[in-house]
């Protein structure tokens, strides 16, 4: 075999092992192809599967939505969403119906002030311009910084439990009716026997003068009775105004000069306006002075001072023989009483009058060691609509003096 031959033979299994190779390369690259298809179809399944639970969920929340827009509208009860910075963004019909408009992009505290009045007796109330009470409560968002402010309106709840009390008062006067005849006819009977001696031109002077305080004392627990039945027949609706502490505190001093014992005073407010009901007040407070002293106590003090809820504590203390604990519990039912010619009122009335002030009456008493009741009435407080303290710049304070 030649040179040429043999040269030819080479270059023939050169492209033979060139073609094998080739042949090879396209069989994997026709296999890499059918792979990467597959690949693709399985990527466009795995897409148009999403997509299409995407929709889904986007569908069911364009429901929820609607439904959650349906449920809003449909609430009886304004809603109104807040941003941080107390501006409406949001809120449904009912809300222009309670608060007037404009409402969205308006600031809270600027609509509260016009719409919203506080209810004195109730500070998570307020009274919309037509009479309406409304109940209100806040949330915050899940953000945090939005809140959800929720009105209700509660005027005819409040007139069924206005109502109700109204029946319990009447049954209730109908017993303390039967109960007072005895208490008013003896003081009465005794008052007119005095009046009838003081006729006769036989009397000295020093007897006329003693006949004529026994019948101001009859004629004043007569006085003390009547007003018991008022306050405790109006059972909180008493009319508030301004009126001076000084001024009630003075009275207070005058009526007790009668007192056998020691009678201080002490103020320790700054404050003499205050809200309130002034006569219901001060026969409260005559009731407690008056309780102390019959019980055989010989130092009484009353205690003006700042509560910490930013109202007023008046407390009146004394040195007597204190309360059993067993009858503290009762000491403020109507008709209860431990004394023998007792109408069981005066602490019914004291309770009825700190209640219809927005307040409360608490009793402290060992026995042995004296007694101590405590007015806490909320007469220089601030209503405010209940916002989160975060947001100050939110809430609209309502002054009571």
């Amino acid at each position: 075999m030649g040179t040429l031959e043999l040269h030819q033979q080479q270059k023939t299994e050169r492209l033979t092992d060139a073609f094998r190779i080739f042949n090879e390369l396209s069989e994997n690259l026709a296999h890499s192809y059918q792979g990467l298809e597959e690949q693709v179809a399985k990527l466009n399944r795995e897409l148009q599967a999403a997509r299409s639970e995407r929709v889904t969920t986007l569908i069911e929340k364009e429901k929820l939505a609607s439904r959650l827009q349906q449920i809003l509208a449909a609430l009886p009860a304004a809603v109104v969403v807040l941003n941080a910075h107390g501006l409406i963004i949001d809120c449904n019909t009912h809300s222009v119906d309670f608060l007037g408009e404009p409402l969205l992009g308006q600031l809270w505290s600027s609509v509260a002030a016009r719409s919203l009045q506080p209810v004195f007796e109730s500070p998570h109330e307020r009274q919309l311009r037509d009479g309406r009470k409304v109940n209100i409560t806040h949330s915050s968002l899940g953000n945090d910084a939005e809140q959800i402010i929720l009105l209700s309106d509660v005027s005819e709840l409040r007139s069924l439990q206005d109502t109700l009390a109204q029946h319990k008062q009447l049954s209730a006067m109908g017993e303390m009716v039967a109960g007072l005849a005895h208490q008013v006819r003896t003081p009465l009977a005794t008052a007119i026997l005095y009046a009838s001696q003081m006729s006769k031109p036989s009397i000295v002077e020093e007897k006329r003068q003693q006949f004529s305080g026994k019948i101001l004392e009859r004629l004043h627990y007569l006085e003390r009775q009547v007003n018991d039945m008022l306050i405790f027949a109006k059972q909180g609706r008493m009319a508030m105004q301004s009126f001076s502490l000084q001024r009630l505190l003075a009275h207070l001093a005058d009526t007790t000069d009668s007192f056998a014992g020691e009678f201080s005073i002490e103020n320790r407010i700054s404050t003499d306006q205050l809200l309130g009901n002034e006569d219901a007040l001060r026969g409260a407070l005559l009731n407690l002075i008056n309780n102390a002293a019959e019980a055989g106590a010989g130092k009484i003090t009353l205690t003006v001072l700042r509560s910490g809820s930013g109202g007023v504590d008046i407390a009146v203390t004394d040195d007597g023989p204190g309360i059993a604990q067993a009858q503290q519990s009762k000491l403020f039912e109507p008709f209860y009483t431990t004394k023998s010619n007792g109408t069981g009122l005066g602490l019914a009335v004291v309770d009825s009058v700190a209640r219809a002030h927005g307040g409360s009456v608490k009793c402290r008493s060992t026995p042995g060691q004296g007694t101590s009741f405590t007015l806490n009435l909320p007469c220089i407080s601030q209503y405010t609509l209940g916002l989160s303290a975060g947001i100050a710049n939110m809430e609209q304070n309502y002054e009571t003096v």
